[in-house]
């Protein structure tokens, strides 16, 4: 494992060293000894925000240079056990991606896929009421910039392009949830987007699941993802002996963070570099 390893962006939440000394954590670079064993490990990997660079619209992110290979060279390192954890759908997971496809579970644990097994499965999700889903596409018209995105099991209102309208996108979903008390719906926060989903599944559900599946079952998990629709993922962590990191703040319950997605890009490929010297 090379040295310099120990010196990137990823911060362990520590607040004292073996003295007792308080130690302030964004100072605390995460030690050599956290680097996985690739063949012990499931690696779980959030996208937007995490692996790629939010961009202004969902349909503009892209994929770095050499990404997709080093995600392929993890695969066959950790014998499978890689899978993309999102929000978005897995037909879009794919298109981001292509050709490369990755076992994934999709639409915050409404889907899921194991590259292995090579089918889609629907983990109880029901599909959004459509009417339901006519009435929260009409938010998209409170001003221009506002885009709308249906996933399939949520709806997703992007303000990337119209910060101003964040208050009345909020505003107006919670007129339609107070007009139907008894939808099945519930309301996730991110960053500059309001989505709605059915309640039931979260992106937790669904990492449950994936990890009693081979190739993952009986691997210790690493997961990092940036948003408030990870901290699911994160609180399940310590039950399924893994660690969780989270990129661009530091959420709590979280064993360390990237500063940025370009530092988690690093930190894999470091991983096959490491592997290979030890």
């Amino acid at each position: 494992m090379t040295e310099d390893v120990a010196e990137m962006p990823l911060h362990e939440n520590t607040s004292s060293n073996a003295s007792g000394e308080e130690i302030p954590a964004d100072a605390v670079p995460v030690p050599r000894l956290l680097e996985p064993h690739l063949g012990q490990t499931a690696l779980l990997l959030d996208i937007d925000g995490t692996l790629l660079d939010l961009a202004p619209t969902p349909r503009e992110v892209w994929v770095p240079p050499g990404l997709a290979d080093t995600l392929n060279r993890l695969l066959l390192r950790t014998s499978g056990a890689l899978a993309l954890v999102s929000g978005r759908s897995l037909n879009d997971i794919d298109l981001i991606f292509a050709p490369a496809q990755f076992s994934a579970v999709g639409g915050h644990g409404a889907e899921m896929r194991i590259m292995t097994e090579g089918e889609t499965v629907a983990i109880n999700a029901p599909a959004m009421d459509q009417e339901l889903k006519r009435r929260l596409a009409a938010i998209a018209r409170l001003s221009p910039g506002i885009l709308l995105e249906d996933k399939g099991y949520s709806l997703a209102l992007h303000y990337r392009l119209a910060p101003h309208a964040e208050d009345a996108i909020f505003a107006a979903v919670a007129l339609i949830r107070a007009d139907l008390p008894d939808a099945p719906i519930e309301v996730l926060p991110g960053k500059c987007v309001c989505e709605i989903k059915h309640t039931g599944f979260t992106k937790a559900t669904g990492v449950r699941e994936l990890m009693t599946r081979e190739p993952f079952r009986s691997r210790r998990p690493i997961f990092i993802g940036d948003d408030v629709t990870d901290e699911s993922v994160f609180a399940i962590m310590p039950e399924l002996g893994g660690r969780a990191f989270s990129v661009g703040r530091r959420a709590e319950g979280v064993d360390g963070h990237f500063d940025a997605p370009r530092d988690v890009r690093e930190w894999l490929a470091r991983l096959l570099d490491d592997e290979a010297a030890s």
